[in-house]
């Protein structure tokens, strides 16, 4: 049995990670809240820790931000994370670990595929990938994995991926918040668990910066994928266990 006060220094560690490869925050916290306070309310929770993540991102590399491909992916995902979330609050708690647990699995080979093609996105390109990823943020804890191929076509890299990734999901995840605020899935101890961890997650994003440019490329896949697969696998022995 997970012990309450285990999440915290993995909130740093996950807090630092995500602040490296531009997501795991959530992959890596989501075992942990799911055994301690259960899938359905693990998903607000984990949008709260988003948002107090990606802000933490944001600031650190504001002025490498594309602006642009913000505003376009967030029109399109506002709207659709909404439509997510509604889906969200009408399934069993068993099903959202199941389709937790194969949404992880399944990215590694779909980043994989993604990252061999060529082509180069366009800021206009991230209304339809925007709509895809809100929907799927609203069902899922996170999105993080399959927004990284899409964000690094744009021809971004480094800091200013990790900006502008940070900047799209923090208003997509405030988007979120509120819905679930709507749909009463947030009660105040959601909201409780959410700040407190989260305040534990940017002190980790804080340490983060001086390591991403000493990072190569082939580690920074391996790090993606294995956090990925170890993950999913998790959610999905919770949900059979």
């Amino acid at each position: 049995m997970i012990t309450e006060w285990l999440i915290y220094p993995t909130a740093i560690a996950a807090g630092l990670l995500g602040g490296v490869i531009g997501f795991g925050t959530s992959i890596l916290l989501m075992p942990f809240l799911v055994q301690l306070y259960g899938p359905i309310k693990t998903i607000p929770i984990i949008a709260l820790i988003a948002i107090v993540a990606n802000s933490a991102r944001v600031l650190l590399w504001w002025r490498l931000v594309d602006r642009r491909s913000v505003f376009y992916f967030s029109v399109s995902a506002v709207p659709s994370v909404v439509v997510g979330a509604n889906t969200l609050v009408r399934l069993t708690p068993q099903l959202v670990e199941i389709c937790l647990g194969l949404f992880l699995i399944a990215m590694i080979p779909i980043r994989r595929w993604l990252a061999k093609q060529a082509k180069r996105l366009k800021p206009q390109h991230m209304l339809l990938v925007g709509a895809v990823i809100g929907y799927l943020s609203g069902i899922v804890a996170t999105t993080g994995p399959l927004n990284t191929p899409f964000f690094l076509a744009l021809g971004l890299s480094k800091g200013a991926y990790l900006g502008t990734e940070a900047a799209a999901s923090l208003v997509m995840f405030a988007a979120k918040g509120l819905r679930f605020h709507q749909l009463d899935v947030i009660d105040m101890q959601a909201v409780s668990q959410g700040l407190i961890i989260g305040a534990f997650v940017f002190a980790g994003s804080t340490l983060s910066k001086r390591m991403v440019l000493a990072l190569s490329e082939r580690t920074f896949m391996r790090l993606m994928e294995a956090v990925m697969l170890i993950s999913g696998l998790s959610m999905l022995w919770m949900a059979v266990a």
